[in-house]
């Protein structure tokens, strides 16, 4: 079976699409955003990835199954093309219009190209309750039963701590920074930790390290998040205006959720108190529990 994956980014998507590869059988051929094509170097010998603009390379076989996760025209245009037998996903219907398979309704219902609208796409995702993998294994037929993520191997970079801090946050997402890493940072160093907030690298193989030579993450909803779950690092992860319950916990993680998520719930604007609705001391006390069970298991 020949299966084509289509999922650009971002990074920390890509990532958290990585357990499929641990259920899917036969050849599988990966198209993803250049950037991320490092993160699936090696990953397993059955798969091959190309880079979105390298796309053409991936029409030299035939495919039984396409997982289409983007949901723009540009790639359903392109996945018309390769002529897959069955399609996952998103795809172009005979009127060039774009739609999406029932079978990847689970999630698509949820998505920016819902069929109920986004106001209504959004309340579905509030109140859904399943995890991002439960969701897109139960559209292709599997049952999750908790695989984990598949990383290469980091390029080591010497920088290790107590608790590392991913502070963060991209300009689609303003609402997701919280306020106060600063503060929680000096009351780590407080009580004798070494805190690091961690530094752009030029290899998201350095980031991998980064993360995975600390013993606990502090970050919101974000690549650095997929990449403690991945590296079985403990975490704290603080929602703010994302969904807590699209995160598979893999039995590492906390997650604190803001009082005010409902308000401002997948909102890309910024307000002030969607980022200072969780206190300091709720955060603090929850990531000295988390090295508290990480200082226990080494014990």
């Amino acid at each position: 079976m020949n299966v084509l994956i289509i999922k650009l980014g971002a990074t920390g998507d890509v990532v958290r699409t990585t357990p499929l590869l641990r259920r899917l059988s036969g050849s599988v051929t990966w198209i993803t955003a250049a950037t991320n094509a490092v993160l699936l170097d090696g990953l397993s010998d059955n798969l091959r990835h190309f880079s979105w603009e390298e796309r053409a390379r991936a029409l030299d076989i035939p495919y039984d199954l396409a997982i289409n996760l983007e949901d723009t025209l540009e790639v359903a245009m392109f996945l018309k093309t390769a002529g897959p037998a069955e399609i996952f996903g998103a795809y172009l219907d005979s009127s060039q219009h774009l739609c999406y398979t029932d079978s990847s309704k689970c999630w698509f219902d949820l998505s920016l190209i819902s069929f109920h609208g986004r106001r209504e796409a959004d309340r579905l995702k509030l109140v859904n309750r399943l995890t991002y993998q439960e969701l897109i294994f139960k559209g292709l037929g599997f049952d999750f039963a908790g695989e984990t993520y598949l990383l290469p191997e980091p390029i080591e970079t010497g920088l290790s701590g107590d608790v590392a801090i991913a502070a963060d946050a991209g300009p689609i997402w303003p609402m997701k920074k919280w306020a106060y890493y600063e503060e929680l940072k000096r009351h780590l160093e407080d009580r004798g930790l070494i805190v690091n907030v961690l530094p752009k690298r030029s290899s998201l193989l350095e980031h991998l390290a980064d993360v995975r030579n600390h013993c606990c993450l502090v970050g919101g909803d974000s690549l650095p998040m997929h990449v403690a779950l991945g590296t079985g690092t403990r975490c704290v992860t603080l929602f703010t205006c994302t969904s807590p319950w699209e995160i598979y916990d893999y039995g590492i993680q906390k997650k604190i959720v803001s009082p005010l998520l409902e308000e401002f719930f997948y909102k890309r604007g910024y307000d002030k108190r969607a980022t200072s609705a969780i206190s300091v001391d709720e955060v603090l006390s929850t990531v000295m529990a988390q090295l508290d069970v990480t200082i226990r298991a080494v014990k």
